[in-house]
C-alpha cells in the first residue's frame, strides 16, 4: 500500500512531462488589425482630425491596444482612415464602444461613413530601427485575389515584405489578412518621404510582384498614399 502513492507521483510526472511540450508550443495569439475608412464634408475636416487625435490618444491606453494610427489621404484630406492593432479579437471587441460613439460624434460630418475590415496578421514585422513614423508616408493598399489563388499570392507577399524592408527610406511594411476572406490582403507601409516610397514602387522586386500578380487580381490594385494627422491640422 504505501508503494501507491511513489507509483501514483510518478504517473504524474509522466503525464506532466507529455503535457507540458504541447503547451509550450501552442501558437500564440495572431493579433487582430482593424482599417477603417471614412469620408467627410470638407468644412469640418479640421474638426474630424481633432476628434481623431483624442480619439488616438485615449485607445492607445486600452487595455491589449498595441497600435492607433490616424491618418488622412494625401491630396484628399477629407479621406481618412484608422489603422488599429490588437493583442486578441477580444480586447478589439472591447473597444466596439468606444468606436461606436467616434462615428456618432462623426455623423453629421460624413460623406460616407466607417468601412471596417478586419484583418489578421500575415507578416508583420517591426519598424526601422529609430523610425519617425509621425512624418512618414504612409500607403494603403488592398489586394484582392480569386480564391483559388490565394496561397500562391500570400507566399508573394511575404516576399515583397521580405525584400521591401531592405529598401532604402523603409520605415515599416507589414501584410495582413482579412478575417473570412483569405485572398483578400492589406499592406500596411511607411517610408520616410515621398522619393523613397517611389524609388520602393520602381525597384525590381517590386515591378516583378506587381507583373506576377496581375493574373490573380479579382479588382484593381487598390493603393493610396496618407501622412499621419497632426496637431497642427
Amino acid at each position: 500500500m504505501r508503494s501507491y502513492p511513489g507509483l501514483l507521483l510518478a504517473c504524474a510526472a509522466m503525464i506532466a512531462g507529455f503535457v507540458q511540450p504541447a503547451r509550450a508550443q501552442a501558437p500564440a495569439s495572431p493579433g487582430t488589425y482593424v482599417v477603417t475608412y471614412f469620408e467627410v464634408a470638407p468644412n469640418t475636416a479640421r474638426k474630424t482630425a481633432a476628434l481623431l487625435r483624442q480619439f488616438a490618444a485615449a485607445t492607445r491606453k486600452e487595455d491589449g491596444n498595441t497600435e492607433l494610427t490616424a491618418l488622412h489621404e494625401i491630396g484628399r484630406p477629407v479621406r481618412f482612415a484608422i489603422v488599429e492593432a490588437w493583442r486578441d479579437k477580444a480586447a478589439h471587441d472591447a473597444h466596439g464602444a468606444a468606436m461606436k460613439a467616434l462615428g456618432d460624434k462623426l455623423q453629421s460630418s460624413f460623406a460616407s461613413p466607417f468601412d471596417a475590415r478586419t484583418f489578421l496578421t500575415m507578416a508583420v514585422a517591426a519598424p526601422a530601427e529609430g523610425a519617425d513614423l509621425s512624418d512618414a508616408v504612409y500607403v494603403l493598399t488592398h489586394v484582392d485575389v480569386f480564391p483559388a489563388g490565394k496561397d500562391d499570392v500570400a507566399a508573394m507577399i511575404k516576399q515583397l515584405a521580405d525584400d521591401s524592408r531592405k529598401d532604402g527610406g523603409y520605415q515599416r511594411f507589414d501584410a495582413v489578412i482579412q478575417d473570412e476572406h483569405p485572398n483578400h490582403f492589406h499592406l500596411i507601409e511607411a517610408w520616410s518621404d515621398r522619393k523613397s516610397r517611389e524609388a520602393h514602387a520602381l525597384t525590381d522586386h517590386t515591378k516583378a510582384f506587381r507583373a506576377k500578380l496581375v493574373p490573380f487580381e479579382g479588382a484593381l490594385y487598390d493603393e493610396r498614399l496618407y501622412e499621419v494627422v497632426k496637431k497642427s491640422e
